[in-house]
């Protein structure tokens, strides 16, 4: 059971917001593809919020993000939603994706982990995950829902997302890559590119699947 609701960017801001309540959470995201990097989290997953803090920062975009979900039984529900919303609010900001790159890509280290992410806003949700942590837990958060959140944004932005761990030790490392990575390419996928003159950067003339 949910109720999403949504308010749809108006005038030349790239902005949206997104509103997703369930029996599991609650969930609130606001988002700005032209901002400074700015974020205001509160989600009850710390480590969570410090991974969503690197979109943010290496991404250029402002996040103002509030979760309130069932984390007295874990952190799943919580953190897919956070994926879901967020995705919701990517799609509209970009709304037919009219102007903007389309690809971007990102290689990021962190002492001894490298991690490449590839983005297509193709308007087709798809997910290639090659990240093999080192172990299941940082912290007390569980390595498997970082997938799960890259799952539910892919599903509800429609983009494509190729996300590759290329060697890493340390776990907390190596995830930090991934989102620094996807926050890089983010910013390289949805900025406008000016020798575009506004179309459609695709020969179908549609990227809205």
């Amino acid at each position: 059971m949910s109720d999403a609701s949504s308010i749809p960017a108006t005038g030349a801001a790239r902005t949206a917001e997104v509103t997703r309540n369930t029996l599991e959470t609650r969930i609130r995201v606001r988002v700005n593809l032209d901002g400074t990097g700015k974020a205001r989290l509160k989600t009850g997953v710390p480590f969570f919020e410090h991974m969503l803090d690197q979109i943010a920062r290496h991404g250029l975009v402002d996040l103002d993000i509030e979760a309130e979900g069932d984390t007295h039984i874990d952190d799943h529900h919580t953190v897919e939603d956070v994926g879901i919303a967020l995705g919701q609010a990517l799609a509209q900001a970009l709304g037919d994706k009219r102007g903007i790159r389309r690809y971007g890509h990102a290689y990021v280290p962190l002492d001894e982990a490298l991690s490449r992410v590839v983005i297509d806003f193709s308007g087709r949700p798809g997910l290639v995950w090659e990240v093999p942590f080192t172990r299941a837990l940082i912290g007390r958060f569980d390595v498997d829902l970082a997938r799960e959140f890259f799952q539910g944004l892919v599903n509800h932005a429609k983009m494509t997302l190729h996300v590759d761990n290329l060697r890493g030790i340390n776990a907390h490392h190596q995830c930090e890559t991934v989102f620094k990575a996807f926050g890089r390419a983010l910013r390289m996928a949805a900025e406008p590119d000016p020798r575009t003159a506004g179309q459609v950067p695709s020969t179908k003339g549609s990227l809205v699947g």
